[in-house]
């Protein structure tokens, strides 16, 4: 076990983790964050994707130790307050949340996308996405929601 001290959605955290733990098993199992989900715990699907340092990451490739004076930014520390995030927004009006099981994946990739390139055109959005995987909606209404979300 380790002392780990970091930010986590605006929040200074500390916390002892074990020397094997993902970042997700901390997220999900100690800190109750079960935003990031627990797919393939191999980085292929992009279901765990958070922001540490300002680049986005699967959490389970990540090491929960590594985390240490890292800051964190999960799908929850996405909106303001009831104030959804644009990339959210975006996603409802358009359709482009099915099961929901994926959604914070894209929501945390498209944010990081937006953050740098506030008017991505369509090959910019599938590269951001591309280490997202869908299994319900075919990414068409979550390619057309966050198009209709550059344009504005």
């Amino acid at each position: 076990m380790s002392d780990v001290d970091f930010t986590l959605n605006g929040e200074t955290r500390s916390v002892s983790v074990g020397t094997t733990q993902s970042l997700l098993s901390l997220l999900r199992d100690e800190l109750e964050l079960p935003g990031s989900k627990n797919a393939c715990e191999q980085g292929e699907c992009g279901s765990c994707t958070v922001l540490m340092d300002g680049a986005a990451v699967c959490a389970c490739l990540v090491l929960a130790a590594d985390a240490d004076g890292s800051d964190i930014t999960t799908v929850e520390g996405m909106a303001s307050g009831d104030v959804l995030h644009a990339v959210q927004d975006a996603l409802v009006a358009g359709g482009g949340v099915q099961c929901g099981f994926c959604t914070p994946g894209f929501v945390v990739a498209a944010a990081h996308l937006f953050e740098s390139e506030p008017s991505p055109d369509r090959d910019q959005i599938r590269e951001a996405l591309s280490g997202n995987i869908c299994r319900c909606t075919g990414y068409g209404a979550i390619l057309r929601s966050l198009e209709d979300l550059a344009q504005r």
